[in-house]
């Protein structure tokens, strides 16, 4: 049920009666490969085809901005099917400015390929909290491989200009820091396979989120080029082009962590349909946490089952699957014991300060949550009847909605705060959650 209130929308959510018993949920396309691979098909040479393509506003940021650079992107099957023909390693427009709203992976992805396949000026920009995502990292690498890359306002934050003066890249070596956001790095190595001569990128401190990383090289290799790295601390990339490719996109495993995080909230079992241990998405790994915290996990060639048990709390490192941290926070709250999550200091510059953010709202619920430069710290009541529904500020940010609505598995008159903002990922979220709630409503009845 929605309601506006003192001009924000909410959504006050029902709760779950009956746990989800044996129950499957499926999961729209990862908006990470979806983006990548839309990048690569739009520089390569030849009509590529992308089959259970994720279609939200951060895809359709990439879209639109592929669009305005003269790349035809042809959409079908609702979005899901997604044809381009590319421009094989020069985009048409000579100029363009592109609104990226707050999409990371667009913004970054599109300043570095534009730098090596542009051919003239381009602005990017976006909305203010994209203005306080860093991207000074990149813009001094890319200058380092011969662009023309500045902040317009000399922050080192959006709006970003990029200037071509002369087709590409040269390509040269490269410094970048590893511990801020591993875009940076994934932009880089898909844009200098165009440069004019070979690349190196050698890593400073601690890569974060490296999954994204293997992602972002397990895709290039689909499109046709192949890169080296030593340790994922140096990477080298010779010049090449990119071959069109017909592209199957896995189902988003950050989307299904909710999901395997409702089985264990509530102690029942849902299969997400179309992932397995084989994903190139690291946040499968979620369901190892789930494991350590008294879940039962099952793996077939269906999908990846969770079912709840006893929870306990855990102490684990997330620094390779951050974008889950929301959701094992929310599972936190019904465990035994404390959670302390480790080594995800990066996340304090994704769509908000999501550490502050955390805590703020686990406190709502009755919780102790204590913020820490590299994570978190969650003690939930030695009483779980202690725990609270509260109103849930989502801060613009897509998994605090999603993550928060879990709380719904167990108390009544949770509300959430601007339910919108799910549709920078999943656009379907809320009708694929309470469908799930109703089925598992009538199959108790």
């Amino acid at each position: 049920m929605s309601e506006t209130s003192s001009q924000v929308a909410t959504r006050l959510l029902p709760r779950w009666t009956q746990p989800p018993r044996d129950l499957e949920a499926r999961v729209p396309g990862s908006k990470s490969l979806t983006n990548r691979a839309l990048i690569l098909a739009a520089v390569a040479r030849g009509r590529s085809v992308l089959t259970g393509a994720l279609d939200s506003d951060d895809t359709r940021v990439m879209r639109r901005a592929l669009d305005r650079l003269g790349v035809s992107v042809r959409a079908a099957d609702g979005g899901s099917t997604l044809t381009v023909d590319g421009c094989s390693g020069r985009f048409p427009r000579e100029t363009a400015e592109l609104e990226c709203g707050n999409s990371g992976t667009s913004l970054r992805f599109l300043a570095a390929m534009l730098a090596a396949a542009g051919r003239g000026p381009y602005r990017l920009d976006g909305n203010p909290r994209m203005r306080q995502r860093p991207a000074a990292d990149l813009i001094q690498a890319l200058n380092g491989l011969g662009a023309f890359a500045s902040s317009e306002l000399g922050t080192g934050y959006p709006p970003l200009l990029i200037r071509v003066e002369e087709p590409g890249l040269d390509g040269g070596f490269a410094f970048v820091k590893g511990d801020v956001s591993s875009q940076f790095l994934s932009a880089l190595l898909m844009a200098l396979p165009l440069a004019k001569g070979p690349s190196s990128i050698e890593v400073e401190g601690d890569l974060v989120s490296k999954p994204y990383v293997t992602m972002t090289m397990k895709m290039m290799e689909h499109f046709g080029v192949i890169i080296s790295n030593r340790d994922f601390k140096r990477f080298n990339i010779r010049p090449s082009a990119y071959t069109a490719a017909h592209c199957a996109i896995e189902p988003d495993a950050s989307a299904a962590s909710y999901f395997w995080a409702l089985a264990a909230i509530s102690g029942g079992s849902v299969r997400v349909v179309g992932l397995d241990d084989a994903s190139v998405q690291g946040d499968v790994a979620f369901v190892q946490v789930l494991e350590h915290m008294g879940c039962r996990v099952d793996r077939n060639a269906r999908g990846i089952q969770v079912a709840g048990g006893p929870l306990r709390g855990v102490d684990v490192d997330m620094n390779a699957i951050s974008d889950t941290v929301m959701t094992l926070a929310v599972v936190a709250l019904f465990a035994e014991g404390p959670t302390r999550i480790r080594r995800v200091g990066h996340i304090r510059h994704k769509e908000t300060d999501r550490i502050a953010a955390l805590a703020t709202e686990l406190r709502k619920f009755g919780a102790e949550a204590i913020a820490h430069p590299d994570g978190l710290t969650i003690l939930p009541p030695s009483d779980p009847a202690q725990l609270v529904p509260a109103r849930v500020s989502t801060y613009d940010d897509h998994r605090m909605a999603m993550a928060f609505a879990l709380t719904s598995a167990r108390l009544e008159g949770v509300i959430i705060e601007d339910p919108g903002c799910v549709a920078k990922t999943y656009p379907g979220f809320w009708e694929d959650f309470e469908a799930l709630r109703l089925q598992a409503q009538a199959s108790r009845e």
